[in-house]
C-alpha cells in the first residue's frame, strides 16, 4: 500500500514530462546549462578559499575543519525548519488526505508516504547547493573515492533526524493548535526557528576565529580552535566522520557511527509510534473551518487603501486583491516574521565584527566588505523573492481563467504583480545597504555606489521573479510554498545568482581603480576612465535586459496558456 500511495507523484512526474515533450529538451538543456554555471561559482568560490586555508600553516587545517562544521550546521538547522514547513504541508493540509483517509490504507502507510514526500520536497534543493562546497572540499584535499561515498552515507542519517524531529514537532504543535490557528503555529515556530538559529551559532563560538588576545598563549588559541564545537549535534558527528576521510585520519569513529545511524533510527521508531497516538486526531482538527476577526478585517480594508490610492482602477483591483490574499493566509503573511528576523541577524553579524584586529588597514577593509555585501544583500533579496515573488503569478491557483478571460490585458496583469513587489523589496535593499554600509563607517563614494548599484539591482531581481514565475507557473499546487520548491524556483535561484555575480564583477575592477587612486592620491588616466564608464554602461545595460526578458518572456506565457 505505501509503493500505491507514493506513486501519484511519479506518474505526475512522468505524465508532465510526457505533455511538455516538446519543451522539454530545452528544459533539460537550460537546467543543466544554468546549473553547471553556478556550481562552477559556487564551487571556485570555496575552492578558492580552501586552498588559502591549506597554504597557512597549523591553523590552515584547523579553520577549513571549522568552516566544514558550519556550513553542515546551517544545512542541518534549515532542512530541520524545512521539513516542518513542508510537513505541515503534507500532513495537514494537502487537498488529496481526504481521499487517502477514506481508503483502505493503514494509517501507518499513510504516514510514511506523506513523510516520504516530505523528505523528498525539503531535502533536494540543499544537496543542489551543497555538492559543489563539499567537491571543493574533495579537490583541495585529494580525497579518493572512500570521501565521496562518506558523503552519502553521512547525508542519509542527517537527513532522517532532521526529518524526524521536524515531523514530530509538528505533529505536537497540530496535536494543541488546531489548524484554524495556522498563525499561532508559525508565530511559535519562527520564535523557535530564531533561538535555535541564536544556539546553533553560539555553539560555533565564530569570535574565536578572530580574536587571538583572549587568549594567554598560542597553544591555548589553537587548542580552543580544535575543541568540539558541540559533541551533541548530529553535524558534529557528520563533520568528525568526513574530516577523517578528507585528512585519512587512522583513529577509530566507531562512536560517530553509532550515533549518527541509532539517532536516525530511534527518531524512525519515535515518529511512528508519536503518529499512531496524535497525528490522526490532529488530521480531523485540521479540517475544522477557520474564524476571521473582523476587526483584523477592517485594518486590511485601510491597508489596502492606502498602498492603491495612487494607482488607477485596473491595477488597484489587482494589488488589492494580492494583498487581501497574502494576509488572509496565515502560512503566507505570518513568514513576515522570519524576514524581521533574518534582516535583524543580518544586521547584527555587521554590528560585531572586529575591524580593529585586522591585519588590514579598516578603511580599505570597510570599503572591500561595503562593496561584496551588495552582492550579499542582492543573494538575501533573492532568496526572498523566491519565497513571496516567484509564486505570484501561480498564487491565482485554479481562478487563473478569470485573469485570462477578463477585459484586463495579460500586459497590465504581469506588470501590477511587478509593481506591487518592487516597492516593498526597494525599501529593504535599501535599509540593509545603508544601514550595514553605516556601520562600516564607509566612504561617500561607496555609500552612493551600494545604494545605487543595489537599488537597480533590485529592478531586476523582481523581474525575474515574477517573469520566471509566469514562464513556470503551478496553477495546481495544494500550498504556494510548494511552488518555490519546484523546476522554476530552481531556474530562478541561479539566474538571479548569475545575474547578481555579473554585475558585482562588472564592478569589481573599476571600483578598485576609483578607490585605489583616492586612497593613494593618484589621478585616473583616460584610459582607466574609458575602462570604468563601459563597465558601468555594460551593468545599466545588464539590468535593462533582466527586466525586459524575464517580463517578455512571463508575458508571452501567459498568451500562450491554454489552461
Amino acid at each position: 500500500m505505501f509503493k500505491t500511495l507514493i506513486s501519484p507523484k511519479f506518474l505526475g512526474l512522468r505524465n508532465g514530462l510526457k505533455r511538455s515533450q516538446g519543451k522539454t529538451k530545452i528544459k533539460i538543456l537550460t537546467l543543466t546549462g544554468s546549473g553547471i554555471l553556478f556550481w562552477l561559482v559556487l564551487f571556485f568560490l570555496f575552492y578558492r578559499v580552501l586552498l588559502y586555508f591549506s597554504s597557512q600553516e597549523i591553523i590552515g587545517d584547523i579553520l577549513a575543519r571549522h568552516l566544514l562544521a558550519m556550513v553542515l550546521l546551517i544545512f542541518f538547522s534549515l532542512l530541520i525548519f524545512s521539513h516542518i514547513i513542508t510537513a505541515l504541508s503534507n500532513l495537514y493540509l494537502s487537498q488529496d488526505l481526504e481521499l487517502c483517509h477514506s481508503s483502505p490504507a493503514r494509517l501507518t502507510d499513510i504516514f510514511l508516504s506523506r513523510s516520504f514526500y516530505t523528505v523528498i520536497d525539503s531535502s533536494w534543493m540543499l544537496f543542489v547547493f551543497g555538492l559543489p562546497v563539499m567537491m571543493a572540499y574533495g579537490f583541495v584535499y585529494h580525497a579518493g573515492f572512500n570521501y565521496y561515498l562518506s558523503l552519502i552515507y553521512v547525508s542519509l542519517p542527517l537527513v532522517i533526524i532532521a526529518a524526524g524531529s521536524g515531523i514530530m514537532l509538528i505533529m505536537v504543535l497540530v496535536r494543541f493548535f488546531p489548524a484554524q490557528r495556522a498563525r499561532d503555529v508559525i508565530m511559535f515556530l519562527s520564535l523557535i526557528l530564531i533561538v535555535v538559529l541564536y544556539l546553533l551559532f553560539r555553539f560555533l563560538r565564530p569570535e574565536r576565529l578572530v580574536n587571538p588576545d583572549t587568549f594567554t598563549s598560542v597553544a591555548q588559541y589553537l587548542g580552543a580552535l580544535k575543541a568540539p564545537d558541540s559533541p551533541y549535534l548530529p553535524s558534529h558527528w557528520a563533520t568528525d566522520l568526513l574530516w577523517t576521510r578528507l585528512t585519512n585520519y587512522t583513529g577509530s569513529q566507531v562512536l560517530n557511527h553509532l550515533l549518527l545511524w541509532s539517532t536516525a533510527s530511534a527518531m524512525v521508531v519515535m515518529a511512528l509510534w508519536m503518529a499512531g497516538l496524535i497525528y490522526f486526531n490532529g488530521f480531523s482538527k485540521a479540517q475544522e473551518a477557520k474564524r476571521r476577526s473582523p476587526a483584523g478585517r477592517r485594518i486590511l480594508e485601510k491597508i489596502v487603501a492606502l498602498i492603491t490610492r495612487p494607482l488607477g482602477p485596473e491595477i488597484t483591483s489587482l494589488i488589492a486583491k494580492d494583498i487581501r490574499t497574502f494576509f488572509r493566509d496565515n502560512s503566507q503573511w505570518s513568514q513576515l516574521l522570519l524576514l524581521a528576523a533574518l534582516v535583524v541577524v543580518y544586521l547584527y553579524n555587521f554590528s560585531v565584527l572586529p575591524l580593529e584586529r585586522s591585519p588590514i588597514k579598516s578603511i580599505y577593509l570597510q570599503n572591500a566588505l561595503s562593496f561584496l555585501n551588495i552582492g550579499l544583500a542582492g543573494f538575501v533579496i533573492s532568496a526572498l523573492s523566491v519565497r513571496f515573488i516567484f509564486p505570484a503569478v501561480s498564487s491565482e491557483g485554479q481562478s487563473f481563467w478569470i485573469i485570462l478571460s477578463s477585459p484586463l490585458s495579460p500586459r497590465r496583469f504581469l506588470w501590477s504583480k511587478y509593481l506591487a513587489y518592487l516597492l516593498p523589496m526597494l525599501i529593504l535593499a535599501e535599509v540593509l545597504i545603508t544601514y550595514t554600509n553605516y556601520l562600516l563607517e564607509v566612504t561617500p563614494f561607496m555609500m552612493a555606489l551600494s545604494s545605487v548599484t543595489i537599488f537597480f539591482l533590485v529592478f531586476g531581481i523582481v523581474a525575474l521573479g515574477v517573469g520566471l514565475g509566469a514562464v513556470y507557473p503551478n496553477f495546481q499546487h495544494e500550498n504556494i510554498a510548494q511552488v518555490a520548491t519546484g523546476y522554476g524556483g530552481l531556474i530562478y535561484m541561479i539566474t538571479s545568482s548569475v545575474f547578481i555575480a555579473s554585475v558585482i564583477v562588472l564592478e569589481a575592477g573599476p571600483v578598485y581603480t576609483i578607490l585605489s587612486a583616492h586612497f593613494k592620491g593618484e589621478a585616473i588616466t583616460h584610459f582607466q576612465w574609458v575602462w570604468i564608464v563601459s563597465s558601468f554602461i555594460l551593468v545599466v545595460l545588464l539590468n535593462i535586459f533582466a527586466v525586459q526578458r524575464p517580463m517578455a518572456a512571463g508575458l508571452k506565457a501567459i498568451r500562450a496558456y491554454e489552461g
